[in-house]
């Protein structure tokens, strides 16, 4: 009979090899490289590689008017243009100290909560299908195109929409577009409900997230993450209500919660299912969580801007001139995308051209606590972790 048990100077050695994950693949979210090193199923590091889609966005912002760099902030988070307009052009009034009319405020909000439903929507959708489950992915996409219908209606555009620019937008809501709009959030809870039930209460969807990629709120801070990636870690901050009086007024009249854990738990929506056993705070099933929370919030902010708009007098702002001076000043402000804290630095010259134009990328500082998240994981949770950051490329590598 033969000895099963294996001699000490037989024990079996094993070897890290590495691996390359993209940039040309579905679970990256865009041409990012993951170079994996790894002992059997175990990854010992991960080193994410930029570089790919360079569009030198700042250099190009050195070298054209504001007005003229407008249209290529749509394509930095081409998933919330709006968001990026928005933060664009509050960042040149602040520097020219300008007020936009109160009536092109709440159109502002509306377009950008729109934008951040749709953005969420594609975060959502796309999440669940790197963990294997397609329909989720159809329900998102059929409900992100009702939006998209509603910006090409006001602007002619579907993804890069240029229409929040610096004095205000560049034109007012068609007739019948606000009754549009509302007849869409009417029916849109449903969707949400269908999507509790395929992915938020899913079994096999929970054992997938929870637990997995758990980022501790101090390490999270320590690395400069934000939006839903810091709030999911259990710190309330949003810079909507926390940021600076040219972007907070904006939101001063909205009623709405900042969707973070505390204690495990949230505050109570009526709407969101609880939270299951097997979740920790900062992990992954948080941080798709808080997004389909705040979808919940940001359908209660467009409801309210339809109501705030309808009411306002005056006008929605007429767009600057092309060949508007700046003044010998710089100014620097960060807006609540809805991937995170959105930063625009400009450095005006006296002329029309900045001297100097910087961009703080949300999705950048995300992206870099990846190697802390996937330290000791599974090779199969690396796509779980990737897309619970909700990385778009075009703003990290700009």
């Amino acid at each position: 009979m033969v000895d099963s048990v294996v001699p000490e100077e037989f024990d079996l050695l094993t070897e890290e090899i590495v691996i390359n994950m993209g940039p040309q693949h579905p679970s990256t979210h865009g041409v990012l490289r993951l170079i994996l090193r790894t002992d059997g199923e175990v990854v010992r590091e991960v080193q994410p590689e930029i570089g790919y889609l360079h569009r030198c966005a700042e250099k190009i912002g050195e070298n054209l008017t504001v007005r003229q760099f407008t249209p290529y902030t749509d394509r930095l988070d081409y998933l919330a243009a709006m968001n990026m307009n928005l933060g664009w052009s509050l960042c040149v009034e602040k520097l020219l100290s300008w007020q936009v009319p109160e009536k092109c405020r709440h159109l502002r909000v509306l377009m950008a909560e729109l934008n951040r439903i749709a953005s969420h929507l594609v975060a959502v959708g796309t999440y669940g299908l790197d963990l294997g489950n397609f329909t989720p992915y159809m329900y998102c996409f059929r409900e992100r195109e009702k939006i998209v219908n509603l910006f090409e209606a006001v602007c002619g555009a579907r993804l890069t929409y240029h229409y929040i620019v610096p004095g205000g937008v560049m034109g007012d809501l068609p007739p019948g577009w606000l009754r549009e709009c509302s007849r869409f959030l009417d029916q849109f809870q449903a969707t949400l409900n269908d999507l509790h039930a395929l992915l938020t209460n899913n079994y096999i969807f929970i054992r997938r997230t929870a637990g997995v990629g758990v980022l501790p709120l101090g390490t999270a801070i320590s690395y400069g993450c934000t939006g839903p990636v810091l709030r999911a870690s259990g710190l309330a901050w949003d810079l909507r209500r926390h940021g600076e009086p040219i972007y907070t007024q904006m939101y001063a009249p909205y009623d709405f919660q900042i969707v973070a854990p505390q204690d495990g738990q949230y505050p109570d929506d009526g709407l969101s299912p609880p939270v299951p056993d097997d979740a920790v705070v900062g992990d992954c099933w948080h941080r798709f969580y808080v997004r389909m929370r705040e979808i919940v919030q940001s359908v209660r902010i467009v409801r309210q801007a339809i109501q705030w708009y309808q009411e306002a007098d005056g006008s929605v702002g007429e767009p600057m001139k092309i060949q508007q001076k700046l003044p010998v000043a710089e100014a620097y402000l960060e807006t609540e995308a809805p991937k995170g804290q959105l930063g625009f630095l400009i450095v005006g010259q006296g002329a029309s051209i900045p001297r100097r134009v910087r961009i703080r990328s949300s999705s950048f500082c995300n992206l870099s606590v990846l190697p802390e998240l996937c330290r000791g994981c599974l090779v199969a949770d690396v796509p779980a972790i990737v897309g619970s950051l909700d990385l778009v490329l075009g703003e990290v590598d700009r």
